[in-house]
């Protein structure tokens, strides 16, 4: 028989990282209050400090994001118009070949 694992969400797991941020109780306190592995939340803890410093820069990312987007655009407009260069191209051609050769 096999044992599904747990899947926390991540508002249980900021929980977690931040009482043991706070230093008030043990890793083990925390892990039989919670029902979690004292490793999980050093795990959680290092999440924690190694990546809260995103949380505030979110505002940067959806300006990176609409740049992605006008990015995005433009080269489809740049895709338009390399098309529509090539078949004018291809339709000029043949005009300036009857020309030259009159």
């Amino acid at each position: 028989m096999t044992i599904k694992r747990k899947q926390y969400s991540a508002q249980f797991k900021f929980k977690v990282a931040l009482a043991a941020m706070k230093e008030e109780k043990t890793l083990s306190q925390l892990a039989s209050e919670y029902g979690v592995h004292p490793g999980q939340i050093s795990q959680w803890k290092r999440q924690l400090l190694s990546e809260g410093a995103e949380v505030f820069g979110r505002n940067g990312s959806q300006q990176a994001h609409a740049q992605d987007a006008v990015q995005v655009e433009l080269y489809e407009q740049i895709g338009r118009l390399k098309m529509e260069l090539e078949w004018l191209k291809k339709k000029s051609c043949p005009v300036q070949l009857k020309k030259s050769g009159n």
